[in-house]
């Protein structure tokens, strides 16, 4: 165990599989992204286990389905108020083991207790409705309710880039709709979310109820494979990559797949709009989580009247984006998760530039002190072709593209032509035009004189084609953990 980090070192023997714990079979390494330091050890299951861990979740899930609504409601608010007491700890570990700069890693455990209490408020507001059954004639007399029943054992499976609070939205909505559920984090960065399930399953004790309601399972696709494919899983909430996304949907069919899946996200800026705060959105929007997220800015397509102008003014302010060790407060980008993520993606940028693409910008100063093998420093790209990877694809790292069209119409339909469709922006004054982006984006949010990454995590989240399908936020997805029973009853 690294020296730095805050990971409690005795949550590396155990894996939190069934009320005591299990011994675990293997442990792995995890490094420092911008060092390639080891910052700890993590254990490693197999599908055995994996099925063991719904074993115990599947015998858990009487108990949490009986809890209150008082019960899971304290059970929440408790778990919100252990993590803000660990948060300047979460925040470090954070930091070392995905290597995100500090500011982001310091974002993500504020939303994280936001989700958490937000789920706990939504436990209020799980109502039925009557339904009107003597519309018919069959239905004279009678009377028509439904209520909302857990769904059964939830598996959810987290991606690297933001592991805590991606782990939140699938964990604290499955306790507010009365499910057990079994996590895989990213084997990339384990340690946060296995601390964190460790405060919750002590909450859950302190209540009453079996710590096996929340199990984590750390390992490779064998363990996901196991979990998906198991009849017990009732639904499955997954974020990650479209390709990925598409074989758990085919996995887990007939059951539930929720699917929050990747993008390339475009961002329109129309003639009228205040060019200032558009450059600001990129420089805030593009390189945040190192490029890592989901709805970062990819694509930013320029009516051709402020072109010109726009490039002009971004290039000026993109030496701001600091290079460096993520540990520092005024770095903006550091090393990407892994050697092989930045080999990608330099590779892709090789490509376009040899296929006449023109570098706005790039190699922005700064000292990074760190593995250059890991580094993708900030870039902007101009002329790259509509079929190359960097437009087509998700890039999931600090590249920009710019293009050119001639009005909002045609803007909106380049980003249109994408076979996802995550979130998007548009930053216009006229009120016709935001409308206009807002009717005919093909997206499952826009956001108007915004950057396209915006998310309030009480919000419904989500994307159409290839961005998956489902909606998180704690409202929503406790309607997709849970199911509709319907209850039709005839006085005697």
């Amino acid at each position: 165990m690294g020296s730095s980090s805050p990971f409690p070192a005795h949550l590396a023997e155990t894996l939190p599989v069934g009320e005591s714990g299990a011994p675990c079979v293997a442990q792995s390494d995890v490094f420092f992204p911008y060092d390639g330091s080891v910052i700890g050890r993590a254990p490693v299951a197999d599908a055995a286990m994996a099925r063991r861990a719904l074993d115990a979740a599947a015998a858990a899930a009487p108990a949490v389905a009986a809890a209150s609504s008082g019960t899971r409601r304290a059970v929440l608010t408790d778990i919100q108020a252990a993590l803000a007491e660990r948060s300047a700890g979460l925040q470090e570990l954070l930091v070392l083991e995905t290597g995100k700069p500090a500011v982001d890693c310091a974002v993500e455990v504020a939303r994280t207790l936001t989700t958490w209490q937000a789920a706990a408020d939504e436990v209020t507001r799980m109502t039925g409705e009557t339904v009107p059954l003597d519309l018919q004639p069959l239905g004279t007399g009678m009377l028509g309710y439904f209520t909302r029943r857990p769904a059964g054992v939830v598996v959810g499976i987290a991606g690297f880039n933001y592991p805590v609070l991606l782990a939140s939205h699938k964990i604290a909505p499955a306790l507010a709709a009365g499910c057990p559920i079994v996590l895989k984090p990213s084997p990339d960065t384990p340690l946060a979310t296995l601390w964190m399930v460790d405060v919750i399953r002590d909450v859950l004790a302190a209540h009453g109820l079996p710590r096996a309601a929340v199990q984590l399972v750390n390992g490779d696709t064998e363990v996901g494979e196991a979990l998906v494919d198991d009849p017990r899983t009732a639904v499955v909430s997954f974020t990650g990559s479209a390709a990925v996304g598409h074989r758990i949907a085919r996995a887990a069919a007939p059951r539930k797949a929720v699917l929050e899946l990747g993008s390339n996200t475009g961002l329109i800026v129309d003639a009228d709009a205040d060019l200032d705060a558009a450059v600001d959105a990129v420089i805030r929007g593009a390189f945040y989580a190192n490029g890592q997220a989901c709805i970062s800015v990819q694509r930013v397509v320029l009516v051709e009247a402020i072109a010109g102008e726009f490039a002009e003014k971004l290039a000026a302010r993109l030496p701001e984006v600091v290079v460096g060790d993520p540990r520092d407060p005024a770095t903006r980008v550091a090393p990407v998760i892994n050697a092989a993520s930045a080999a990608r993606i330099n590779a892709w940028v090789d490509e376009a530039l040899a296929d006449g693409a023109r570098e706005l910008a790039g190699g922005v100063p700064g000292d990074p002190a760190g593995r250059e093998d890991a580094l993708v420093r900030p870039t902007v790209l101009t002329g790259v072709s509509r079929q190359s990877p960097l437009w087509c694809e998700e890039i999931f790292g600090p590249v920009v593209c710019l293009d050119t069209v001639a009005d909002m119409d045609e803007a909106i339909d380049l980003v249109n032509d994408s076979r996802y469709g995550l979130q998007a922006a548009v930053y216009t004054r006229s009120l016709a035009n935001a409308f206009a982006a807002v009717n005919r984006l093909d997206v499952g949010g826009v956001v108007v004189n915004e950057i396209p990454g915006f998310r309030s995590d009480i919000m419904p989240y989500g994307g159409v084609k290839d961005s998956g399908v489902g909606r998180e936020g704690p409202r929503w997805a406790i309607e997709e953990f849970t199911v509709s029973r319907m209850a039709m009853i005839r006085p005697a």
